[in-house]
This record gives structure tokens, C-alpha cells and sequence, in this order.
């Protein structure tokens, strides 16, 4: 969820909607260098993230085979989208199926399928190097159109665009892993709005799997890009007069923002209905997350209804009710972080049922935050303060004129904080959910766990085997 819902300059020809138009492809462009950075750590750490995010789909898959029900086929093709190929980068195996795995790579015809997926698995370094070369293109293309060529901002945003889906597209085998990473995605896109109900069977709507509510929290966090994408269909159809100052032209980009959220609630309230059908005693959590993203939406509105007011006093009104808006919503947010994306603060001095551990805590920080830290007492700390400090960014709008020349630059840069704090955000949450999968199943380990933790950010070799097989290799 964005830290600030602020939107930018929406009116006129200048430099303001210009900017609009370059600061969204840079906050993807930084998204996908960041996402290298969660797949290095998550790699250091031994986390399987690839299981932790396609674990549900899995389950989903046994179950309807199970039952052999009709939507066998499409839970094959979620899994082969997601698992197999590697458009999700990291290892697919567990500690579970080691041996098995490694029983099958020794089978005939092997090499050729390690050669595709070696063609076709996501890892850090192709993730940094394609950001740079898309930031790259986009300073090129930008440069070339508007300063050689002489084009508008708008052309240029195309051409770059156009750019990038012609080298996606080319049948390269040095690209193959982006059309898989593409086609994962454009499939979970279509999941997010698909319902989740057998409308002429039972009636019970099916469990969102975690690895769509992942990819539509990190959709919230891009908020402001959709909104973006939103003025640049506004400046297009009004091409080459400049937007109008009309309450109506701020209703396509104003909802291409909330896309997100209501998505986000979305999912909450068919968690929630799921969890009543069942009795759950905790389905309230759902209705609680789901005001959540209430408040996410409301800060977006005003923000956008703020640029079409023209009296100064009036002006002023919105800004304190903005500002309250805003606290509200980031204070809501952070502590949804902590206690419930995060499994921390969970009251685990009183008895240790947070992550499935009984001893005792090895140091304060596992007191007050949870027993098992996969990255360590002192990360988990410092990832936890720069969330706190980020989930606050919007504050700098105090200082926004002595800081930043321009309205559209102070959006930029909260853009950029948003994108870092998700990264951050990403790690913590991805620890948490591989937690609790393997909850009750790891308790052997737990000293192997706490060794991981004291030797945090050591070279990978140090750690080259998990915690479960070193156990096996001791007994």
C-alpha cells in the first residue's frame, strides 16, 4: 500500500503532466531491480520463496484432482505458469522432496529440459541487468525523440513502449524468461478479477491463493502508476490541447488508482465469506484487512478532486482533511505490517505459539518480535525502522517547496520510497508465510535456524545446506 496517495500535476501542457508521463516507466524500471534484490536475499537466506508463493495452487490442484473436478486443467496451467518454468525465479524444491528431485534429474532426457529451464528461470542478475537496460532505453528513446527529433513527451513515452514490446516479443532465446515472467503475469492479472465462485455448483467461493494476494499488494504499492497510465490516456485523447480543468477528467485516472485497492478488498471480503461459511473464528481479520485498504482509497480521491479547486481557502480545508486522511491510513497500514503481515508482536513471551516455537527466546528481539528471524535479529530490526520511516514519507510534503522544485518531482521520489519500502516490505512477508507453511514441521531445526541467524549476511557457503538436511546429515 502506497505511503502517500498524493497525485501529480493532472492539467495543462507543461512540464508537470510531461513528468507524469516519464515517472511511471522509472518506478517500474525500479520495481524490477528491486525484485532482483529480493530473489538474491531470499537465495542467501534459503528461503524457497517459489514454494511459499505456489504452495496454495499446489494444494488447490490435489484438491480438485482429488475431487476430479472440471478446473484440473487451469490449476496445471497456474502451476506451470508460476513453478515449473521459472518465470517466478528461485529453486522449486523443498526439503521434503530433495532426494526425489534428484532422483529425476539423473533420468534420461534431462539435459535438454535443464537447458530450457536454465533459458527461462528469472534469477537476480538477469532482473538488474534488464532494469538497467530498460532505464537505459527509456533515456534514449526520451532524449532522441524530444531533443534530435524534436517530439512531444508523449511520443516519446510510446516509442518507448513500443520499444520494449517489440524486444519482448522477438523470439530470442536470451529474452525467453521475460515472455515467461510475462505471461505469469498477465495470467495472475486475469485471476485477480476472476471470480471465485462456482456459481452453478455449491456456491462456496475458492480461497485466494497467497500468490495473489502478494502480486496485488505489490499492485497497491503502484497506485500512483496506474493513475499515470490513466493522465496518459487523458493527455492522448485530448492531444495536442491540454486537459481540461473539469471534475470529469479526473475520474478515469482517479479509478485506474483504485483499481488496486478495490481488487485488495476485494479478496478480503471473499476470505471473509469463506471463513463464515466455515465458522472461522477468525474471519473478522478479513473484514478488519479489508477496511485497511478502505482508508487507502480515500486520501487517492481527495488528493485528485484537490487539483480542481481554484479557491485558496477551500484549498486548505482539503489539505487538513489530506493530512488526517493520511495519518490515518499509514498508522493503519504499519500496524497491519507488524502484527499481521509480518507474525510480529504477537504476544510471544506469553507462550511461544508464534511460528510454532515453546523455548525460550534466544534475545529481545525475538521477544518482542517473533521467535524464528530466517534473516537475523539485526536485518529484521532495520527493515522494520525503515518501514516505519517510509510508511511516513508523505510528511516530506511539509517541506515539499524547500525541498523539491516542482509538485511532480516530490511525487516522484515518494514513488521511489514506495517502491523500496515494498521491496523491504516483500522480504519480511515472504518469511512470515514460509513460517507458518511449515509450521509444526521444522522444530528439529530450530537451532540450525538460530545458528542462520547469528552467522546473517556471511558468505552462502557458510549456509550451503538447509536446516532440515543438516539435521538428517547429524542423525
Amino acid at each position: 500500500m502506497s505511503s502517500g496517495q498524493e497525485v501529480g500535476e493532472i492539467f495543462g501542457d507543461g512540464s508537470g503532466p510531461a513528468m507524469s508521463l516519464l515517472r511511471s516507466p522509472t518506478v517500474i524500471i525500479a520495481a524490477v531491480g528491486l525484485w532482483g534484490m529480493n530473489v538474491y536475499l531470499f537465495k542467501l537466506f534459503k528461503i524457497d520463496y517459489v514454494h511459499v508463493l505456489t504452495l496454495d495452487l499446489i494444494k488447490e490442484k490435489e484438491a480438485s484432482a482429488r475431487k476430479g473436478g472440471d478446473n484440473k486443467e487451469d490449476d496445471n496451467s497456474d502451476l506451470c505458469s508460476v513453478g515449473s518454468t521459472g518465470s517466478i525465479p528461485g529453486p522449486t524444491m523443498t526439503n521434503r522432496n530433495t532426494k526425489g528431485s534428484k532422483r529425476r534429474a539423473n533420468s534420461p532426457g534431462d539435459n535438454n529440459n535443464h537447458v530450457n529451464s536454465a533459458d527461462s528461470e528469472v534469477t537476480a542478475g538477469k532482473l538488474i541487468i534488464f532494469s538497467l537496460s530498460l532505464l537505459l532505453l527509456l533515456h534514449m528513446s526520451t532524449v532522441t525523440w524530444i531533443d534530435f527529433i524534436g517530439g512531444s513527451a508523449i511520443g516519446a513515452i510510446f516509442i518507448f513502449y513500443l520499444a520494449v514490446i517489440v524486444g519482448i516479443l522477438l523470439p530470442l532465446p536470451s529474452t525467453a524468461w521475460i515472455r515467461t515472467a510475462c505471461m505469469t503475469i498477465f495470467h495472475r492479472t486475469f485471476e485477480l478479477i476472476n471470480p471465485r465462485c462456482f456459481c452453478l455448483g455449491s456456491g462456496i467461493p475458492r480461497a485466494i491463493p497467497f500468490i495473489d494476494v502478494f502480486f496485488a499488494d505489490a499492485c497497491c504499492s503502484l497506485s500512483k502508476v496506474f493513475f499515470d497510465w490513466g493522465m496518459l490516456w487523458h493527455l492522448a485523447w485530448h492531444y495536442p490541447e491540454p486537459v481540461p480543468m473539469e471534475l470529469h477528467s479526473i475520474i478515469i485516472p482517479s479509478v485506474a488508482a483504485s483499481l488496486p485497492y478495490f481488487i485488495r478488498a476485494r479478496q478480503c471480503l471473499v476470505m471473509y465469506t469463506i471463513g463464515a461459511m466455515k465458522a472461522d473464528a477468525k474471519k473478522y481479520q478479513h473484514m478488519l484487512n479489508a477496511i485497511k485498504y478502505s482508508t487507502s482509497l480515500w486520501p487517492l480521491v481527495v488528493s485528485a478532486y484537490q487539483k480542481t479547486i481554484t479557491n485558496e481557502k477551500e484549498k486548505a480545508a482539503l489539505e487538513a482533511f489530506l493530512i488526517v486522511l493520511l495519518a490515518i491510513n499509514s498508522t493503519y497500514s504499519l500496524a497491519w505490517d507488524i502484527i499481521m503481515d509480518w507474525g510480529m508482536m504477537q504476544n510471544t513471551c506469553a507462550g511461544g505459539s508464534n511460528g510454532g516455537l515453546t523455548k525460550s527466546h534466544s534475545s529481545c528481539a525475538h521477544s518482542v518480535l517473533r521467535p524464528k528471524l530466517r534473516f537475523g535479529a539485526p536485518t529484521s530490526i532495520g527493515i522494520l525502522f525503515i518501514d516505519i520511516v517510509l510508511r511516513y514519507s508523505w510528511v516530506l510534503r511539509f517541506w515539499e517547496t524547500d525541498l523539491f522544485p516542482n509538485a511532480d518531482i516530490y511525487i516522484l521520489c515518494t514513488q521511489f520510497l514506495e517502491a523500496i519500502r515494498r521491496s523491504l516490505w516483500n522480504l519480511l512477508r515472504v518469511e512470515w508465510e514460509h513460517i507458518k507453511q511449515n509450521k509444526g514441521k521444522e522444530e528439529d531445526a530450530d537451532d540450525d535456524v538460530e545458528m542462520m541467524e547469528q552467522k546473517a549476511f556471511l558468505a552462502p557457503k557458510s549456509r550451503s545446506m538447509s536446516p532440515s538436511f543438516q539435521h538428517k546429515q547429524r542423525s
